[in-house]
């Protein structure tokens, strides 16, 4: 199994590709025609957008911070960066920041954290200096993979 995409919600698909074509990297990989609607669809290497025009169920809420923690809504999207601040200072006033940057060295060395609003009132996080944890200095093997020196 591989992960393989996130759908989002958009209020103006045009305004909300230009946002992650511009800040994130992002290409135009597909669009699908529906007739009456149309479903674009962004890459930026393995990680794919499905961005669809928003229906017309009213919004759950503007979202803050770094996200919602209501059950059954996404939080935020994240992505990695090697430089916090030349991210905000490619961004300038093109995202309103939600939180941060914050420096999380007490866990991890160097990480560092904001958090914007994209067009569509999506919370996403930029990241700089996040590793996995370690076990005994070693790479901790993958989630389902199993340890063949102990027969399981």
């Amino acid at each position: 199994m591989v992960w393989s995409h996130v759908g989002l919600n958009c209020a103006d698909q045009k305004t909300t590709e230009e946002f992650y074509t511009r800040y994130f990297g992002f290409t135009r990989a597909r669009v699908v025609d529906l007739g009456d609607a149309r479903i674009i669809f962004l890459r930026q290497g393995d990680v794919y957008l499905e961005l669809f025009a928003a229906g017309a169920e009213p919004a759950a809420g503007r979202a803050h911070h770094d996200g919602p923690a209501a059950p059954g809504r996404m939080r935020h999207l994240a992505f990695q960066t090697d430089d916090v601040d030349a991210f905000l200072a490619t961004l300038g006033d093109g995202a309103e920041v939600t939180l941060g940057p914050l420096d999380f060295d007490d866990f991890i060395c160097g990480w560092r954290t904001v958090w914007v609003r994209d067009p569509d009132g999506v919370i996403v996080e930029v990241s700089q200096g996040f590793e996995d944890e370690r076990a005994h200095g070693d790479d901790q093997a993958p989630m389902g993979s199993h340890d063949d020196k102990d027969g399981v």
